[in-house]
């Protein structure tokens, strides 16, 4: 019992992940009637987080019992204890503390309570929320992050391109006549590649852009080409765009900063490849405006959701102004339009459908938990291309991170497989002014 730890639960950890309970190990587990009372709040509604709140409490009613609130209920071999603290009388020293009688300040007082009086144990407040781990540590509560689904070496993902020199410049000339590409072993590198890794190979006078195909294990030349009047205009551009339009690789990852043309690159390789699929499908998550939720904005649904989901029509008008108004291809994106072969939505009114053969773009995904990019993805039928980007730097949810949004969790865990790409792209290309702002502000 020693050894064992005590963890106090925070309602966002539940919210973040519904099977949380499951992740500590033989470490025994308090949920504060408080976090019982904040769930029930959440219990209604189709977000995502309605949906994490009732998966636990329906969890917690297959577990309940009696003992739940005296001793607590075992969560299985290997695990520890789980037990519901009423924590009655618990909190008038926090409440001395912190004046205000509130949620968060119940729940750090059971936290307290047990730092006080289980001396011979480790009590450990978990939350997503930094404030209250900050107020944790100021009464001498330790209090830490959920770290379950966090990407420990994200800098791995958010690079630029690696550059790999080689001795021999013969080998990049062959390599720019070869549509098969060249067996990797007649390279010399040694250094191990994953499945649709891009780099740049550079000799003494002459380098190209390269990718590793692991079905035939060669590598291959990556081509310079433009979609939809849209061209690539670096290196990581083009790796992205050659990714977006491979037939082979089924999920893509596109990250970086603000103007690096990750949204606007994905339309146009979808609009390149329209006769492939079935439907182009555009969608983000509503991230209220101005902390201004869509109650409070006027008109009727349509009207509501307009606002949130402008960027993605502004991409498309980017691609549009590629064209006079009269000509095939502006046309032919109006008509995809009226007859919703090209939708742009929310991405809340995904759930629940089966999506096949549909090349879908999930726009600021850095906004998504680990558990909301699991739950999009299994909706992916066959024919299905689903690709995601964002920017880590840019997260507009309180409980998440660079380590732990579901962007830098889907690259982390995905890599290496044979389906999937993640290219970084490090240059802003909206305009001098806007990369300047991103670089210095």
């Amino acid at each position: 019992m020693k050894n064992k730890k005590i963890f106090v639960l925070d309602t966002n950890v539940i919210l973040h992940d519904s099977l949380s309970i499951l992740n500590f190990a033989e470490n025994d587990i308090v949920i504060p009637i408080t976090v019982l009372e904040e769930l029930d709040k959440f219990k209604k509604g189709n977000d995502l987080i309605n949906l994490q709140a009732r998966k636990f409490m329906r969890k917690l009613d297959k577990i309940a019992g009696d003992e739940l609130f005296k001793k607590g209920v075992s969560l299985g071999h290997g695990k520890g204890v789980l037990f519901v603290e009423t924590g009655q009388n618990r909190q008038d020293e926090i409440l001395k503390i912190f004046n205000e009688d509130k949620p968060d300040h119940r729940i750090l007082a059971v936290a307290y309570y047990y730092t006080k009086n289980v001396p011979q144990r480790e009590t450990i407040l978990v939350t997503k929320d930094i404030n209250l781990r900050m107020k944790a540590k100021s009464v001498g509560v330790i209090a830490e992050d959920y770290q379950t689904g966090k990407v420990k070496n994200v800098e791995i993902l958010h690079k630029s391109a690696n550059k790999i020199t080689l001795t021999d410049d013969k080998i990049i000339s062959k390599l720019y006549h070869s549509e098969e590409g060249i067996p990797l072993d007649k390279f010399g590198i040694d250094r191990k590649f994953i499945p649709n890794e891009y780099f740049v190979l550079k000799g003494n006078n002459s380098s190209v852009l390269a990718y590793y195909s692991k079905i035939d294990k060669t590598i291959r030349r990556v081509i310079k080409e433009s979609a939809y009047g849209i061209t690539p205009r670096n290196a990581e551009q083009t790796f992205a765009l050659d990714a977006l339009t491979r037939n082979e690789v089924k999920l893509i990852s596109i990250t970086g900063k603000a103007g690096s043309g990750k949204t606007l690159l994905a339309l146009a390789a979808a609009l390149k490849q329209r006769k492939n699929y079935q439907q182009i499908l555009l969608a983000r998550p509503l991230v209220a405006l101005s902390n201004k939720e869509m109650g409070f904005l006027p008109g009727n649904e349509k009207d509501k959701i307009s606002p949130y989901m402008q960027p993605l029509f502004d991409n498309l008008s980017v691609i549009k102004h590629q064209f006079s108004a009269s000509s095939k291809s502006a046309i032919r994106i109006e008509n995809m339009l009226q007859e919703e072969k090209l939708m742009i939505t929310p991405l809340a009114y995904i759930r629940g459908r089966s999506l096949s053969n549909v090349y879908f773009i999930v726009d600021e995904a850095q906004n998504l938990t680990p558990h909301e990019i699991k739950t999009i993805i299994t909706r992916a039928g066959e024919g299905t291309k689903m690709i995601f980007t964002g920017d880590i730097q840019q997260i507009d949810s309180p409980y998440l991170d660079t380590q732990s949004n579901g962007l830098s969790y889907l690259s982390d865990k995905m890599r290496g497989q044979d389906i999937f790409a993640h290219i970084n792209l490090v240059s802003g290309e909206r305009s001098h002014l806007a990369d300047l702002a991103s670089n210095l502000l």
